[in-house]
């Protein structure tokens, strides 16, 4: 393609297909365990041990395997403590329980009664219960592949989705930002820019029930990504028709993540089974240079996982990869947009950021009223 501002009547289903019929070789590919449906298939063991020996080699393929190959991997055993899964389930389920009664659960993409929706799950569940959020999002796996596509200072956001029996599938489409633009709005965005957009997020998922294919694990389009057009085509019925006819689907159990491009055809599949319950836990992660989808209040949810967080770090609970991913997952870890007459950059180019203050107050061992002093004193800063 060489237009620069492309219109939806100038795509090409023929171009389309012939990127979506290659099929990954799995010596490109020396860390994936196997090759299902042309999906890469990854063991979080093989990923957690590479990555300590060769970290830069292990993004570069991750990365590679999103842009280049499929646009998809699955990671197995990404959650390898049943635990954690469970503990966090249970607080989504006081959740839905909570908003269930305040009649603010809701869901856009599906009938009312087939699916549930807790949006910002992230902070509701730090909210609740600091012990099952740090368990959860001190995950050097999720932080992996978060660096690998997105590079460091990446923000999480996570949103529960729960597809009961009778869920209907959902239509084909790409994902945040250009995906939830409508064709007319996508087309104005030069083609350069509809491509960086895929960059600037990585959206993922993890299995909080086991998902046989009969309960409707997402249906993957592989090497879809890749299509120039795609902002533009998800919405068009020769495409439509092209993706149910070609997609495919993968069981998931229990602890499995999926990662995958927003710029990657899919669509969450049917339930039709009668007595299972799919339940995930979906990601949005988003670049240092984007904007989240959800408004996260990352001040609120630091003030509530500090004294746990503070506790386990005295006690040497937390290895630094774990720490880590766990910082990225809770703070902000970009410096702008701030106010720089009273957030002036010291020592360096940069204010400091959310993240540089959690770890320095850890470090420091500063108390609960501490912390809390300083956070109130460095989102001041920041305001207009």
């Amino acid at each position: 393609m060489t237009a620069l501002y492309l219109q939806p009547e100038q795509l090409d289903l023929a171009q389309f297909a012939a990127l979506c019929e290659q099929s990954p070789v799995l010596s490109d590919y020396p860390l994936a365990a196997g090759i299902e449906r042309r999906v890469l298939v990854y063991r979080a063991s093989t990923l957690n041990a590479a990555a300590q020996r060769h970290r830069t080699e292990v993004l570069a393929e991750l990365h590679r395997a999103l842009a280049q190959g499929p646009g998809v991997l699955v990671i197995k055993g990404g959650y390898a403590d049943q635990g954690v899964i469970e503990r966090n389930t249970a607080v989504f389920g006081r959740i839905f329980a909570e908003e269930a009664e305040r009649g603010t659960a809701a869901d856009h993409f599906a009938q009312a009664g087939h699916n549930g929706r807790i949006w910002n799950s992230l902070q509701k569940v730090a909210e609740r219960d600091a012990e099952a959020f740090i368990d959860y999002y001190a995950n050097p796996l999720l932080a992996l592949v978060c660096e690998a596509w997105l590079g460091p200072w990446y923000q999480m956001t996570a949103q529960v989705n729960v597809v009961r029996p009778g869920g209907q599938a959902q239509q084909p489409h790409r994902d945040y930002h250009l995906g939830f633009q409508s064709a007319a709005d996508a087309s104005r965005f030069p083609l350069p820019v509809q491509q960086l957009s895929q960059y600037l997020t990585l959206q993922g998922a993890v299995a909080h029930s086991d998902m046989p294919l009969a309960a409707g694990p997402t249906l993957l389009l592989p090497f879809s990504q890749r299509y120039e057009g795609g902002y533009l085509a998800w919405r068009r019925p020769d495409f439509i028709d092209y993706f149910e006819r070609h997609a495919v689907q993968l069981p998931l159990e229990r602890g499995d993540m999926l990662l995958f491009s927003p710029a990657l055809f899919h669509a969450a599949g049917s339930n039709s089974t009668e007595d299972v319950v799919r339940t995930a836990n979906l990601l949005q992660v988003s670049s240092a240079f984007g904007k989240p989808m959800e408004t996260v209040n990352r001040e609120r949810i630091l003030r509530h996982l500090y004294p746990a967080l503070l506790a386990r770090y005295r006690q040497g609970q937390l290895a630094e990869p774990e720490l880590s991913a766990l910082i990225a997952a809770a703070a902000d870890g970009y410096s702008f947009p701030t106010n720089l007459d009273r957030d002036p950059p010291l020592g360096g180019l940069a204010p400091q950021t959310q993240q540089q203050l959690l770890r320095r107050a850890l470090e420091a061992g500063w108390t609960e009223a501490d912390f809390g002093r300083q956070l109130s004193r460095s989102q001041q800063q920041r305001q207009a």
